[in-house]
């Protein structure tokens, strides 16, 4: 079993540095909940210091949700930086699959530096594999090819752990094998942010625990089930994403591993 207290504890007592170039929509709910679960965020987006900004962080967050080519350079820069320090970097292919644009500078990130963690929803996970899918917008289309298949293939192209965001989360590692955590609420999907807000936990987790699979599998369910305690005293999505918040910052070893939905795929 996943010893997800363990590595919650590990992220307050060690207090990671989370460094972000990331999606402006969000950037806010990203750096709060960096601070609920007890790491430290930074955002640091202009080339001229993202490089050097991550020579004192633990780990790197890149987020194409906003992107702009002067942004991608940022991120290459950031990344070189912290591939020089072994430093974990995840990738959040926010509309993968969209726009050709989108497609082509997620890809000459991944072609550029080495990424740690490859996270996006189902057509964007299998737009970056190689298969001919439409994302709509930055939601999740419909995707015919193995979804499983799909990210076992990106995990040994790049080298790299995949996390494939949805009702239930897929994580492959570079060995082809991983988890599914059925950790969640159907809420999570009713405000914009939640898949921003999970790449932060990963980035957070990461920087705490070499098995980037393991830190993905314990991030995104202490993320679930700090949804579905929130769920009890919140039905609607704003007063839910407040709770979020409160739940995830008071998590607990009762609650993160008696709760914990990890299913061991191989």
């Amino acid at each position: 079993m996943i010893d997800s207290i363990t590595l919650l504890k590990a992220v307050h007592s060690k207090k990671p540095l989370v460094h972000h170039i990331t999606n402006w929509v969000t950037i806010y709910d990203c750096a709060n909940i960096v601070r609920a679960i007890g790491a430290l965020p930074v955002m640091a987006h202009a080339k001229e210091e993202s490089a050097e900004m991550q020579t004192i962080s633990s780990s790197l967050v890149l987020n194409i949700g906003t992107l702009t080519p002067e942004l991608v350079e940022s991120m290459i820069l950031a990344a070189k930086k912290a591939n020089e320090l072994k430093h974990p970097i995840i990738l959040d292919a926010v509309g993968a699959g969209a726009t050709k644009f989108r497609t082509d500078k997620a890809l000459e990130i991944l072609n550029s530096v080495h990424i740690d963690i490859v996270k996006g929803n189902s057509s964007e996970v299998a737009k970056l594999a190689g298969s001919d899918v439409l994302t709509r917008g930055v939601e999740a289309a419909e995707v015919k090819e193995d979804i499983f298949v799909l990210s076992k293939e990106l995990a040994k192209k790049y080298n790299c752990t995949v996390v494939v965001t949805g009702v239930e989360d897929i994580i492959v590692s570079v060995k082809g094998t991983g988890f599914i955590v059925k950790n969640g609420h159907d809420l999570m999907g009713e405000f914009v942010g939640t898949g921003c807000m999970a790449a932060s936990l990963l980035g957070c987790f990461a920087a705490v625990e070499k098995n980037h699979a393991i830190a993905s599998a314990a991030a995104l369910s202490c993320f679930g089930i700090a949804a579905e305690l929130a769920s009890k005293n919140a039905t609607k999505p704003a007063t839910f994403k407040q709770e979020l918040f409160d739940q995830l910052h008071s998590l607990n070893s009762v609650n993160a591993n008696a709760l914990q939905k990890i299913k061991v795929l191989k």
